[in-house]
């Protein structure tokens, strides 16, 4: 950037950052995205995809490709790099990488989510040594082997399905009794016909062993408290995921689980910077509902991008000064005094401007000046309210 300040920067490039990208640079706001790893975030890491409207079937790097592809069309920028700080204290927000330092307007935290790690004996000690969060990105290493998958959700059985494209057996350890597991039912009836799926009931992964590498897994019956040895040559954890937000501790507001706490518009408490995607609290975290916050949160911004830049324009640095009038559709007396607001600014003085501002489209600027019934007038010079004419003052003025 020329000027070093982007009009929306978005971290994380996964279906929310991406989105986002393209909704905002569309709407021709310089937009840089950034993204520690390849585009799509989890997404891309899904081999099979069926439940996106319009795709019959695709895999998640082909249609996190697509989604980046549709973003650098319309103009996005997208760079590598970490995140790992972030100042939103002045009206720039700055965001602090590994390789170096962002400036924009207006900012959407898409951080995503990654796997949840259990802290299982030697979960840590193996991974990449037989022990995985990924099936797409793994599976082929597992071919003719026998490997265990440990969750029982929609994408725990997807993934070992997929495992058993190439592995010899694929065995699901259920903390759930007998036939019961969390997945839903067309993913249920499609995993107990399946051949190469086996299953531990009512059973919990306690230990992971081997000699440099993944040779067994010790497993617990929560029943009986029973110890049983199951030979493996790897172990894939489908249990779930956590935010990305440690970045964020002490900048924004996380709930107890560490995600985003948004509004509707997925604002945060700090103007000018929104959330999407699965690091924000939310029920359904789907490629979809993350595509969705996104669309979201980039018209949210532009939103705020045209009143911020309009009124400190028209307002904050002007030369002269500018009377500022707060009205609402909804106030009758408001919009009795919208034909006559001209006379009161003539009568505050020579060459003083005038700015109406609907309180119902720019609550934000309307509550920076604690703005509550309206009509209301402010007198702004030199960035700062000078005069403030109620109600009862502009009656005075001009009467009705």
């Amino acid at each position: 950037m020329a000027d070093g300040v982007w009009d929306v920067v978005i971290v994380g490039g996964g279906p929310a950052g991406l989105t986002a990208a393209l909704y905002a640079a569309r709407a021709r706001l310089k937009t840089l995205v950034v993204e520690k790893g390849r585009a799509g975030g989890q997404a891309a890491t899904t081999e099979k995809l069926e439940n996106y409207p319009g795709v019959l079937e695709c895999s998640g790097p082909e249609l996190m490709d697509r989604f980046a592809e549709q973003a650098r069309h319309f103009g996005a920028e997208l760079v590598r790099d970490e995140i790992v700080a972030v100042s939103l204290r002045g009206p720039d927000k700055v965001v602090t990488g590994k390789k170096g330092e962002y400036r924009a307007k207006a900012l959407i935290l898409c951080p995503g989510a990654e796997p949840r790690v259990l802290g299982i004996k030697g979960e840590r000690a193996f991974r990449g040594k037989g022990v995985s969060y990924c099936a797409t990105c793994d599976a082929d290493f597992y071919s003719d082997l026998e490997v265990v998958v440990v969750g029982n959700g929609d994408a725990a059985i997807e993934e070992a399905m997929y495992l058993a494209k190439f592995a010899a057996k694929v065995t699901i350890i259920v903390i759930h009794e007998a036939g019961k597991l969390d997945a839903t039912r067309v993913i249920q009836e499609r995993a107990f016909a399946h051949p190469k799926l086996a299953w531990v009931w009512n059973s919990v992964l306690e230990e992971i062993g081997g000699d440099g590498l993944v040779e067994q897994v010790v497993v617990r019956n929560i029943q009986s408290g029973a110890l049983s040895t199951l030979p493996t040559q790897g172990v894939f954890f489908f249990v779930g995921t956590v935010p990305r937000t440690g970045f964020l501790k002490g900048a924004l507001e996380l709930d107890e689980q560490g995600y985003l706490v948004t509004g509707e518009s997925m604002d945060t408490p700090v103007p000018g910077v929104y959330a999407a995607g699965d690091a924000r609290q939310k029920q359904l975290r789907q490629i979809i509902t993350a595509a969705s916050d996104g669309a979201i949160a980039a018209c949210a911004a532009e939103k705020f991008l045209q009143e911020e830049e309009g009124f400190r324009r028209q307002v904050l640095e002007a030369a002269s000064p500018v009377l500022v009038y707060f009205w609402s559709p909804q106030s009758e007396e408001s919009l009795r005094r919208l034909g006559v607001i001209d006379e009161v600014r003539a009568a505050v003085g020579p060459g003083v401007g005038l700015v109406k501002i609907d309180v119902s489209r720019s609550a934000r600027i309307a509550a920076r000046y604690g703005v509550g019934d309206v009509p209301l007038a402010l007198l702004f010079q030199g960035g700062e309210v000078t005069r403030r004419l109620d109600g009862d003052t502009l009656r005075k003025w001009v009467p009705t």
